[in-house]
């Protein structure tokens, strides 16, 4: 990704990080640690990448990274001697790894005298590396920048917290998520799916890869075209192939949340064209889902809501 890319990116994706850290820039006033803690997926490694940037670069364009300079590319492919890269070795960041960042950060830049390093996944350190660390935080040696990196916030030790500007990554917008997804080679339609059932990135790439997921929205699909057509078929459809892909509870309810979701796009499709009869008419097909919802609360059984549904929808 570009500079000019990765900007736009991040000021549409973390607006008031954004811009919180482009003021410290421009006033000089960059803290000397900060911990970025949100959901996977909502732009911390990439903010990393472009603070980096923005300390290096040799030809700034509006007090922004140019992205094309030799120090800008360097950073963006982890091949500049002076912004260092620390990731999980396994399950865990060693202590070795730690020390080896604070015998490399004892002696002045290579090329300037700022150093720059990224933990990322830094929850995942293990207590002697976190102690060595909080060590380096408490007696910093040389220019260096820290920009540690979680999403899991509450397993940093609190020392270390308190060390750091901590700045809290919000969770992506619907439209931010659907844009990620797509670049994950996930088409509209699904992306739009399964931004309406999580606003986490991670969640989503992970649902969507998941094949009990892939078959279900293909059968609640199925049977929403039947309904709108009210189509008896709909009401057989429920025992002949409901009842066995949906049997877990939480499977039955994700399978109401699919079906609210295709509602929801007719709705939209319906406004848009000026039916408003065709509205009124799927409004009240989404209160019963919402009844239904409560009924499955309620213990009674999928397949008498899901058949009670039909009978209410196509009758």
């Amino acid at each position: 990704m570009g500079a000019v890319d990765r900007e736009l990116n991040l000021a549409q994706m973390q607006p008031i990080v954004y811009q919180q850290l482009q003021r410290s820039f421009e006033h000089g006033r960059l803290a000397h640690a900060y911990l970025f803690e949100g959901e996977k997926g909502t732009g911390k490694h990439e903010m990393g990448i472009w603070l980096a940037q923005h300390l290096f670069c040799t030809q700034l364009q509006d007090n922004q990274p140019c992205g094309t300079c030799n120090n800008c590319r360097r950073i963006e492919n982890k091949e500049h001697p002076d912004v260092l890269v620390i990731e999980p070795d396994g399950q865990t960041i060693k202590v070795e790894q730690i020390r080896r960042l604070q015998t490399e950060f004892s002696r002045s830049g290579y090329e300037s005298r700022k150093k720059v390093f990224l933990i990322q996944s830094a929850e995942k350190m293990n207590s002697s590396a976190a102690n060595s660390l909080l060590k380096f935080l408490e007696e910093p040696t040389g220019d260096f920048l820290a920009i540690l990196e979680t999403d899991a916030v509450g397993r940093i030790l609190p020392t270390i917290q308190s060390r750091c500007q901590v700045l809290h990554f919000q969770e992506l917008s619907k439209e931010s998520l659907i844009h990620k997804l797509q670049e994950e080679q996930i088409s509209n339609e699904k992306a739009k799916l399964l931004a309406f059932l999580t606003n986490s990135l991670g969640k989503a790439v992970e649902i969507s890869q998941d094949e009990w997921f892939n078959d279900a929205k293909d059968l609640i699909y199925q049977w929403f075209v039947y309904l709108q057509k009210h189509d008896t078929q709909a009401f057989i459809y429920v025992q002949k192939k409901l009842t066995k892909a949906f049997k877990e509870k939480s499977q039955q309810f994700t399978g109401l949340m699919i079906l609210m979701f295709y509602y929801q796009e007719a709705q939209y499709q319906a406004i848009n064209a000026g039916e408003y009869g065709k509205v009124k008419q799927i409004n009240r097909t989404i209160e019963r889902i919402l009844t239904a919802e409560q009924k499955l609360r309620s213990n009674v059984s999928f397949q008498a809501v899901a058949e009670q549904f039909v009978l209410q929808t196509i009758f």
